[in-house]
């Protein structure tokens, strides 16, 4: 019995637990905190951060070329067959020097000479074993110098990049909340315009009840609640979905809660200290600083090439010992030692002529990169007057629409009045209700629109870091 009490309990642990997992925390943010959890979670500026340590690894790693070389070995060979090597028969020779005289003076006691005319020996004993320490210092090479400055400018472009991707995740996540923002009041003015309808349709009703007003009227009215109640249920569906995009680009799970603690009345949209003209901001466009580094890349490329034609410098320097025998067990009794050292010295006389269309090919590639940057310069000037007029278009048709959205308020109102006072009719009530609804949608429009404009207008100007 205690044993199933047990199990039941561990049971609905779980499931409580499983529970919490798949509804998540709660987080209440602003735009700042949004940010800054962006910062440390968005996987796309994780990685961006990975290539700049990879970036560090690398110097040093070029760094390490320019340091000794150390390398240490042992070697054990037992030989099977001893290799030989076939020298004269001194013996041999001598025998057929002393025939070939007798022979001459015609000597009947002459005798061949035996054997063979040489003879095999074996200058290496069946155990050898040797150890050594080799060390190699590079003194000089300059494609060595230039590959270091440019692994060094390499982990600069990495650092930019990171800024790059930053200036990106800031973007995405400040236009995702503003989406948020756009939605919450939409949704305030729906609300608004709900309450107000149920609280005619309500009005109404009495009236129709005691014959003041046709059915007709309050047909009217329950198809407009009807319709609006519907477009307010889509919205909210659209909120949730916003808000799950804003999640996304912080790189938070889905599976979180996050509401924001902003209104749209918080964000500033100050049109006098945004537009005005600049036209050296381009410079503080990161990547325009991306394309500066490239063009320095591709410089010091060019002068790895011309490098190869120096010579280069090395010393080297090497000991060990050496041991041999006939047997095994006095491998080890002698030792042969032996130390030197050296410099070697490589002069480059002639490569068919390659090195000379490689400095070509990377003089091409530099003059290539400075068209990139002043087509880039004049294209970011572009992009910031386009930025410019979007945004001071935004600013103008979002105070338009506001006016025509009190205008619109203002009609309603006054229809229902005179509805009420029996100088109007319910059509009227009902063309002014859908013409503010027609215009709260344009406001809601040109609102994210305009915000959407400021941001873009702060990143072509470099404002966004």
């Amino acid at each position: 019995m205690r044993f199933k009490l047990l199990s039941i309990l561990i049971l609905l642990g779980s499931m409580a637990k499983a529970q919490d997992v798949q509804q998540g925390k709660t987080f209440t943010f602003n735009l700042q905190e949004c940010l800054e959890y962006a910062y440390k979670n968005n996987d796309s500026l994780k990685n961006a951060q990975l290539d700049i340590e990879n970036a560090k690894y690398k110097v040093k790693k070029t760094i390490g070329i320019g340091l000794p070389q150390v390398n240490g070995s042992f070697t054990f060979q037992d030989y099977l067959k001893v290799p030989q090597i076939p020298f004269p028969n001194f013996a041999y020779v001598f025998q057929d020097i002393l025939f070939q005289q007798k022979v001459q003076t015609a000597d009947g006691a002459a005798k061949a000479p035996e054997g063979s005319p040489t003879s095999l020996f074996g200058f290496q004993q069946k155990y050898n074993a040797n150890y050594g320490l080799t060390v190699n210092q590079l003194l000089f090479n300059g494609t060595y110098l230039v590959g270091l400055k440019a692994s060094k400018t390499f982990k600069e472009l990495s650092e930019k990049n990171f800024n790059r991707t930053k200036i990106g995740t800031t973007v995405a996540v400040t236009k995702a909340y503003y989406q948020v923002l756009v939605s919450n009041e939409q949704l305030s003015l729906l609300d608004a315009n709900l309450n107000q309808l149920n609280q005619q349709f309500k009005e109404t009703s009495e009236l129709n009840k005691q014959g003041f007003v046709e059915k007709i009227d309050l047909d009217r009215l329950r198809v407009a609640v009807n319709n609006l109640t519907t477009t307010r249920e889509n919205t909210e569906r659209l909120l949730e979905l916003s808000t799950q995009l804003l999640k996304f680009q912080m790189g938070m799970p889905v599976t979180e809660n996050l509401t924001v603690k902003d209104k749209i009345q918080d964000v500033s949209l100050d049109i006098a200290s945004t537009i005005a003209v600049d036209t050296t901001a381009y410079k503080n466009r990161v990547e325009y600083s991306l394309l500066e580094t490239q063009a320095r890349l591709n410089t010091l490329d060019l002068q790895r090439i011309k490098s190869q034609a120096l010579p280069t410098l090395a010393a080297f320097g090497s000991a060990g010992n050496a041991y041999q025998s006939a047997s095994f067990s006095s491998l080890f009794d002698t030792n042969l030692p032996s130390v030197f050292i050296g410099l070697q010295l490589n002069v480059p006389i002639f490569s068919g002529f390659q090195r000379t269309y490689q400095v070509k090919q990377a003089q091409v590639a530099v003059k290539k990169t400075n068209n990139i940057l002043n087509m880039a310069k004049n294209g970011f000037l572009l992009q910031q007057e386009q930025a410019r007029i979007t945004y001071q278009n935004g600013i103008k048709s979002l105070n338009n629409q506001k006016a025509n959205m009190d205008l619109a308020r203002e009609v309603l109102r006054v229809s229902r009045i005179k509805y009420k006072e029996g100088v109007g009719s319910s059509i009227e009530v009902t063309q002014a209700q859908t013409e503010l609804e027609t215009a709260e949608n344009n406001y809601i429009q040109a609102l994210y629109n305009a915000l959407v404009s400021k941001v873009d207008l702060d990143n072509a100007y470099g404002r966004i870091q």
